[in-house]
């Protein structure tokens, strides 16, 4: 599985890094979104709910 962050489309919600915190961080400067693991493998569990929670839909995961 390949996770996908739009930085773009990110408001800042921090509901990512509140769902798989080993996966995503905020940037300290916008609060946007920030990938640490193109491939989750060990928590997709988490990746799944911060897809789903995500209020601006920026996360996509897809399988490779």
């Amino acid at each position: 599985m390949r996770i996908t962050a739009d930085r773009e489309a990110c408001v800042g919600a921090g509901q990512c890094v509140l769902s798989a915190d080993t996966v995503f961080d905020q940037d300290e400067d916008d609060g946007r979104v920030l990938l640490l693991r193109e491939r989750p493998d060990d928590d997709i569990a988490g990746v799944e709910q911060a897809v789903l929670l995500c209020p601006s839909q920026a996360l996509t995961l897809t399988d490779d």
